[in-house]
């Protein structure tokens, strides 16, 4: 989440007009992310998100956003519904972007996880692709394997500003994943983007999967290799906590089978990940305008997770 556009009280105040949940009492500005513009908006009626689509979201792709979360609802999973105004409209347009008043839910994201919460959140994932075993629409993955070494040539030299040698180092380390990419293993409709402030907890239950933003039809596993990433490591990227990473496993084992190649193909699709997300922080790095309410995010902190993987020289479910 973040903020870009900037919406003013009395533009809030119309757009909530045709909806059926009270009148705007306040709205706050969310900086974390880097994706949209988010908003924390209470009113009379209760609270919500206002979530404003940039660049990197197409309206095209709502549609299938907004029928993942409906499904996984249905299959009660804890998920953020777009909430429709009384002329049953999901999507509008607010200060000149494609706008949805989100469902709020409650929890919080946990910053350092235990074992116990990354157990939870491990099972929370498999009930998810358990959920969505059945669900009908596809959609490509927009930072997928093959986007990987077009936005690395579209970083360049420039990658050498943020860390001397980083251009060397992520060519040499993607020219080795892509060569062995497991292409073969099974795929579905996948979050990918499922970090701890993605998961609202309180205490060790998982309260709400949220930012669907970049759910699309990818390799299943993946998506597990994503949040151990994002969960198995300090923020800094200096830090491994293989325990939290083995209970994400774990957990994820205990809704849905993970197939014995599928297990055996984690670290490498760690590795993928690793460059997935450092490519794109370093792009926001270059990019981001200098007066937008957002916090960059540093890429080197992938670049250490990925040395962590290369390190390894066990499964990411043993020791």
């Amino acid at each position: 989440m973040a903020v870009y556009t900037q919406v003013s009280a009395e533009a809030l105040g119309t757009f909530l007009s045709g909806f059926d949940h009270g009148e705007l009492v306040s709205a706050k500005g969310i900086a974390e992310g880097v994706e949209n513009s988010n908003y924390l908006v209470d009113t009379t009626g209760g609270r919500f998100i206002l979530t404003l689509y940039e660049k990197r979201v197409h309206l095209d792709d709502l549609p299938f956003f907004f029928a993942m979360i409906d499904h996984l609802g249905a299959h009660e999973l804890p998920v953020p519904r777009a909430l429709p105004d009384r002329d049953g409209t999901v999507i509008h347009q607010l200060e000149g972007r494609p706008a949805c008043l989100i469902e709020f839910l409650t929890g919080v994201s946990v910053s350092h996880p235990t074992i116990a919460q990354a157990f939870a959140a491990g099972n929370a994932m498999g009930r998810m692709h358990d959920a969505l075993a059945d669900f009908p629409l596809t959609r490509p993955n927009s930072m997928g394997v093959d986007t990987w070494r077009p936005l690395f040539e579209r970083c360049g030299r420039d990658l050498d500003g943020i860390a001397p040698g980083l251009y060397d180092d992520v060519g040499f380390a993607l020219d080795s994943v892509l060569d062995a990419w497991p292409a073969h293993l099974p795929v579905g409709a996948i979050h990918a983007d499922l970090f701890p402030d993605n998961v609202l907890m309180r205490g060790d239950a998982v309260t709400g999967l949220i930012d669907f933003y970049f759910a699309c039809t990818d390799i299943r596993a993946y998506d597990l290799a994503v949040m151990h990433t994002a969960w198995s490591f300090d923020a800094t990227g200096s830090k491994a906590d293989w325990a939290v990473g083995r209970a994400l496993i774990e957990g994820y084992g205990q809704s849905i089978d993970l197939r014995p190649d599928e297990r055996a193909a984690l670290i490498h699709l760690a590795k993928g990940a690793c460059i997935r997300f450092l490519l794109s922080r370093a792009w926001d790095w270059l990019n981001t305008p200098a007066d937008a309410l957002v916090t960059r995010k540093d890429p080197l902190a992938y670049l250490r997770r990925l040395k962590a993987y290369a390190a390894r020289t066990t499964s990411l479910d043993i020791a």
